[in-house]
């Protein structure tokens, strides 16, 4: 198991719940902020290159064996880097989150690496130092959304008779019964703050469960989630494909629900390069989003499904049997409890529907949920910090170029009001309302 702790001196935290490694950072955060530390962070400015021509053709990117990291796959398996120009662009399989974190730290002048396919809170915890060795910050960039909807909530068998779904309270009463019988209870996800552990908290706490005092949530790399369920490690996990259909086909566990049932189109992974990079190579950047932009057409091509799914399963990318993979890129959901779902309107998307384009709606939505569970301060400048780590202009400039239909690039940075299935609603211009709204929360600083 890996604990996602970096190399060097301990971060705040790695475990969701955690406390006193969680208060030791909101008051470092505050004092940094405080000291305008954020604020002093060159605010970046839309790309004007004088020039046309690649400042390299050279680029190390991060990857996790999940199917949302597909477009830089297809990107690297069809030649559309080299297509742009980035003809030394390497695509590296990082074995967790935390593994990631470290190496974009390290960049890859320090054999780490540029970017990554990455979980969308994380470029933010970077760059405010929240996941950091001493809290030293990464000034990171997102350039690109790479998918909405794909993940899902996935269940032992220990509770298969309760069919668990969206309603949470059976599965509520049924772990409180097993932790009272002195039995560990735990809920696995991928990295503390990021998509997995938001959409599990968001999940749990709707069903009146108390993520921070009912269950232990633990963490988990992608690729060891079915292992760790099926030695009895954890009841109940989050995590993107193809490691909940594995589970299925392995008769291990079940699906509960696909996270699109709990937020319709929900943004999930970006790809993020290290500012510095950005700023030193403007056009490699642009260069490096357009291969991406094509392949996550080519992805969501229905008629490449198949073969985006055979590419993604080769042992160089993720090493797991076509099966595992192919059907819920279709769309084909078999829970593993007897529902089956043709045509999910929850099936992942790579670029219909502007899945592309990084909203900043929806990045303050991440960091308000960072902040509701005390990851992040309450008195972050969240809107300062997004107009530093989103780089929509480099999209916008990169799909003008690559000539995409006006259709099909957003008038705004918002996309609007957001609903969830519990009634809930984000509107991102009164994001302390949606945090009032919220019962179960721990708010910090």
């Amino acid at each position: 198991m890996d604990s996602n702790k970096p190399s060097k001196p301990a971060m705040l935290q790695d475990l969701g719940g955690v406390s006193s490694d969680r208060r030791t950072f909101i008051k470092q955060s505050s004092l940094l902020i405080g000291a305008g530390v954020l604020g002093s962070m060159a605010a970046p400015s839309i790309v004007r290159a004088q020039s046309t021509s690649l400042e390299t053709k050279a680029a190390k990117l991060g990857f996790i064996a999940l199917s949302d990291a597909a477009p830089l796959i297809i990107a690297e398996e069809k030649g559309f880097f080299k297509k742009h120009g980035m003809t030394d662009v390497e695509v590296l399989k990082q074995s967790s989150w935390g593994t990631t974190r470290d190496n974009l730290v390290l960049g890859a002048k320090n054999n780490g690496i540029d970017g990554a396919h990455i979980l969308s809170p994380l470029p933010y915890l970077l760059t405010t130092g929240a996941v950091t060795a001493n809290n030293v910050p990464t000034p990171m960039s997102i350039l690109m959304r790479l998918n909405v909807n794909g993940q899902c909530i996935s269940v032992s068998n220990e509770f298969k008779d309760l069919k668990v779904g969206l309603d949470t309270r059976d599965f509520g009463r049924a772990i409180l019964k097993k932790k009272a019988s002195g039995k560990a209870v735990n809920a696995a996800m991928t990295f503390p703050g990021g998509t997995h552990d938001l959409w599990l908290r968001y999940w749990m706490a709707a069903g009146a469960i108390n993520p921070l005092t009912d269950i232990s949530t633990i963490v988990v790399p992608p690729p060891q989630m079915v292992a760790n369920m099926k030695v009895g490690n954890m009841d109940c996990f989050c995590v993107g494909e193809p490691w909940n259909l594995q589970l299925v086909n392995q008769g291990i566990g079940y699906t509960a629900l696909t996270t699109g049932e709990l937020w319709h189109n929900h943004p999930e992974k970006s790809f993020a390069m290290r500012s510095d990079y950005v700023a030193a190579n403007p056009n490699a950047t642009k260069a490096i989003v357009k291969a991406i932009m094509e392949a996550q057409m080519f992805c969501d091509d229905p008629a490449n499904k198949e073969e985006v799914a055979k590419l993604c399963s080769q042992r160089r990318w993720f090493n797991v049997p076509v099966a595992d993979i192919v059907d819920r890129l279709k769309g084909h959901f078999d829970y593993g409890t007897g529902r089956v779902v043709d045509s999910s309107p929850e099936t992942m998307k790579f670029w219909k529907e502007y899945t592309s384009y990084p909203f900043q709606s929806h990045d303050l939505w991440f960091l308000t949920e960072n902040q509701r569970w005390g990851y992040l301060p309450a008195k972050l400048d969240t809107n300062a910090l997004i107009k530093k780590v989103n780089r929509e202009d480099i999209w916008r400039t990169a799909a003008a170029e690559l000539g995409v239909d006006k259709k099909d690039i957003p008038k705004s940075t918002s996309r609007g009001v957001e609903k969830f299935f519990d009634g809930k609603v984000f509107d991102p211009a009164k994001p302390k309302a949606y945090l009032d709204s919220l019962a179960i929360k721990s708010m910090k600083g």
